[in-house]
């Protein structure tokens, strides 16, 4: 089972939670004028690096609000957790 630290709620086990996606991807400034392509590269295109990955999470069955974890995704490893609007803390390798 793995835990993750809600900032809001505390340790939780991961069912709790939904999976966000790529943190820290800038929304297009005007999405109505990119092409089909560029939008769907936009909403489905990832990064997928092999280690550290700042990621959004939802705390679904808990206080409902979103919040960034920075992830090993080789290992599962969580390293961090911060709230949305926080700085991304410096944990070399992160993206």
């Amino acid at each position: 089972m793995l835990l993750i630290e809600c900032p809001n709620c505390g340790p939780r086990d991961e069912t709790e939670y939904q999976y966000g996606g790529e943190a820290h991807v800038p929304y297009p400034e005007d999405p109505s004028q990119l092409s089909d392509k560029e939008w769907a590269e936009y909403l489905f295109y990832r990064n997928n690096p092999k280690g550290l990955l700042a990621e959004r999470w939802a705390h679904t069955a808990g206080c409902r609000r979103w919040f960034n974890v920075v992830r090993d995704t080789v290992t599962y490893e969580i390293k961090a957790v911060y709230r949305i609007g926080e700085p991304q803390p410096t944990l070399g390798g992160a993206q």
